[in-house]
């Protein structure tokens, strides 16, 4: 009895090697979770203070670890800039080649008749005259300056009332009012002395063209006289030394430390530009989400190890850490948004459903610890995420009705807003100040959060899990393969809602998934459908296995467990329910017609084989449950009478012979737990069975004979 127990105490948690390939796998899928989130990670180090100006610091001392300068605020700054760029005067430059080059166009007009055919009938000496006019007027304007007219709109733009003009290795100021544009000029010289010269005459020669821009903008020098300028102006107000106390925790920030703390800042950014620091950060990236990586498998390996084998498992699992904090560090990266519109207690919600509270939290942790190094504000978004993924625990420990999630992400959103609110109030002074943006974000991921329950659907058929809702939803005896059987075999159907009533109980009384016994009994015989008539309980005065033989009886009882398996692959049953099917008799034999065959033929060996069903037994606490509901339920109805001690004497008999045959070996059931499905199932059978009290019939008495003659 004693190694009975040790095997049957052994259960699930024996530690089972890995082999190669399995070890391989996981590391390999860890390798590739540490490199995808890494890569995803921002290489620079964030500035992990969040401060405003007049309210307390809330952190601890902050003490300057090296020397950097007090930047000036930036409107300062500007001011400043804008009142020494008052002084800056652009660089032109005096191409003389132009003038000379139109002046001899103009000559050369002149010599070859062009210009006298447009001065019309004038006489040689006026047309003279005018052309030394022309050319004495021309010189004026080029020695004051044609400028394009683009460059004159951009200095008047930038209020620039002179320019620096160079020629001849000097640069001389020149007022910008001055200036002619080609536009201008061309009026210059037409209107010049019209008394004495003819406008109209003026406007007949065409002298636009002889007119070009002659001062041109000296790009570098300009630029050098401008970085000249903005040179003289200091960008810090003083030095912080290294050493120096900056702030504490709890004392205002003052425009000073204001001032202080945004050039820390500005300091550290700049450091964090060299090669090395980045080289840094992302070994520390790959150390930290390595250690928290290796941290959930070992919690796997030690404490769920039946999580631990699975493949599938694990991979939803690994996807689900890696996604969260991908998608946190694109957000920063690319600064989308806020990260607490993300919906982060969706992954403890999703565990939790498929597996367990346990994992779930602790795969919500490292979740959170991995999204946090990237992050600006880690301490707070911490708090406010970790107490959203326990509310999402707390509030879906059986999730079987799609209102069950829309409660628990109301109780996630409100739990969230009170915390931060709690976190506010620290570290506030005025109530005015909150931040309701931040209030908004956490209702918005509520919303979000909400689409759990279609990515629940999606995640079984991918994965093959089975959560509560789907099983829910198969326990309806309107289901098409419950309603046939009601009808074609009224007996099992019977028989089958009655064991996963006992079922059901005796595993809510061990913690083990009622809902899930109770939908696995429902279909344990559904392969009785095919043939209903060879089994008692479907009967009704003719036994066809009268004219069989008890081999060819035992093989048809026997395959409604192979029949039953066909049923639930053509409807699509999830393999949770296929493994009730399988192993609700596990390898027992048709006792029944294995010692008749024995009697039948004593002088010869009975193959056991032909009367074996063909497993395997139980190897989870809900289908060892089945097994003893489903033979104690069956054999009650053989009893002759029913009374405490019948009931009693015939659950102790059956399961305790399962124990004894090693029927629960391989599955995670321990001897309290079987003592108190043995005392769930007496007391229903005992309600079940109850015996109806006799009422005594009246007895019929004479009425009194009165007497003879009156009174």
């Amino acid at each position: 009895m004693q190694k009975l127990k040790e095997k049957v105490m052994s259960r699930y948690n024996n530690r089972h090697p890995l082999t190669r390939a399995g070890l391989m796998y996981r590391i390999g899928l860890s390798l590739v979770a540490i490199a995808l989130i890494v890569y995803f990670f921002p290489r620079e180090q964030n500035y992990s203070y969040q401060f405003e100006l007049g309210r307390p610091w809330k952190y601890g001392q902050l003490i300057a670890s090296f020397d950097f300068p007090i930047y000036k605020d930036e409107a300062i700054v500007k001011q400043e800039q804008d009142s020494v760029m008052k002084q800056f005067h652009p660089y032109f430059i005096r191409e003389n080649q132009v003038a000379q080059s139109q002046l001899r166009k103009l000559r050369e007009t002149y010599t070859q008749g062009s210009l006298k055919g447009l001065l019309g009938n004038l006489t040689g000496g006026d047309e003279e005259r005018y052309y030394n006019h022309i050319r004495r007027t021309l010189e004026s304007i080029y020695e004051r300056g044609i400028i394009d007219t683009h460059d004159l709109t951009q200095l008047k733009k930038d209020s620039i009332r002179a320019i620096m003009l160079a020629e001849n290795n000097t640069a001389r100021p020149v007022n910008t009012g001055s200036l002619l544009t080609v536009k201008e000029a061309y009026k210059e010289i037409t209107h010049a002395d019209t008394a004495r010269f003819s406008l109209q005459t003026m406007q007949q020669c065409n002298l636009q063209d002889f007119l070009a821009p002659n001062l041109v903008y000296d790009r570098e020098k300009s630029l050098t006289a401008k970085q000249e300028l903005l040179s003289t102006i200091s960008w810090s107000s003083g030095m912080v030394i290294n050493g120096t106390k900056i702030i504490d925790r709890g004392e205002i920030i003052s425009q000073q430390t204001y001032s202080i703390l945004q050039s820390l800042s500005k300091e550290l950014e700049k450091r964090r530009e060299t090669t090395t620091q980045k080289r840094l950060t992302l070994a520390g990236q790959v150390l930290f989400v390595a250690i928290l990586i290796a941290s959930f498998m070992l919690y796997l390996d030690l404490f769920r190890r039946d999580y631990y084998e699975r493949k599938r498992t694990i991979l939803l699992l690994m996807g689900l850490i890696m996604f969260f904090p991908i998608i946190t560090s694109l957000m920063v990266t690319h600064n989308i948004l806020n990260v607490y519109l993300i919906p982060f207690a969706m992954l403890p919600i999703i565990v939790r459903v498929f597996m367990d509270s346990r994992t779930a939290f602790m795969a919500h942790v490292i979740m959170l610890l991995l999204c946090s190094i990237v992050l600006r504000y880690p301490y707070e978004f911490l708090i406010v995420q970790s107490i959203g993924g326990l509310i999402g625990i707390y509030s879906l420990r059986e999730l079987s009705q799609r209102s069950q999630l829309v409660r628990s992400a109301l109780q996630v959103t409100l739990s969230m807003m009170l915390v931060y609110f709690a976190y506010e109030l620290i570290h506030t002074d005025d109530l005015t100040k909150l931040d309701t943006s931040m209030y908004i974000s956490l209702v918005i991921n509520g919303i979000l959060l909400l689409f759990t329950y279609p990515l629940l659907f999606l995640l079984e058929k991918v994965f093959g899990f089975t959560s509560n809702v789907t099983l829910v939803e198969l326990s309806n005896i309107n289901t098409p393969l419950l309603r046939k059987m009601s009808e074609v075999a009224p007996g099992t159907f019977q028989h089958s809602l009655q064991v996963a009533n006992l079922a059901a109980e005796a595993a809510r009384e061990i913690g083990a998934n009622s809902q899930l016994v109770r939908t696995g009994a429902l279909y344990h015989d559904i392969g009785k459908i095919e043939n209903p008539v060879f089994f008692t309980e479907n009967q009704s005065g003719v036994n066809p296995h009268k004219t069989l033989d008890f081999a060819e009886s035992a093989h048809i009882i026997i395959n409604h467990v192979t029949d039953g398996l066909k049923l639930a692959d053509k409807h699509d049953l999830p393999a949770v329910i296929r493994n009730f099917i399988r192993s609700h008799h596990g390898v027992g034999m048709t006792k029944y017609f294995y010692i008749s065959e024995q009697n039948a033929h004593p002088d010869q060996e009975v193959d056991k084989a032909l009367f074996t069903y063909p497993g395997p037994n139980p190897a989870t606490q809900e289908e060892a449950i089945l097994m003893m509901a489903d033979t104690v339920e069956a054999a009650s109805r053989s009893l002759s009478e029913y009374t405490e001690e019948s009931i009693s004497n015939l659950v102790d008999k059956l399961i305790d012979t399962q124990v004894a045959d090693g029927a629960f070996r391989q599955c995670p059931i321990t001897f309290r737990d079987i003592e108190t499905a043995k005392s769930v199932f007496k007391e229903k059978l005992k309600t079940v069975y109850h015996t109806r009290i006799s009422y005594p019939e009246l007895k019929q008495t004479l009425p009194p004979t009165p007497p003879k003659g009156g009174a």
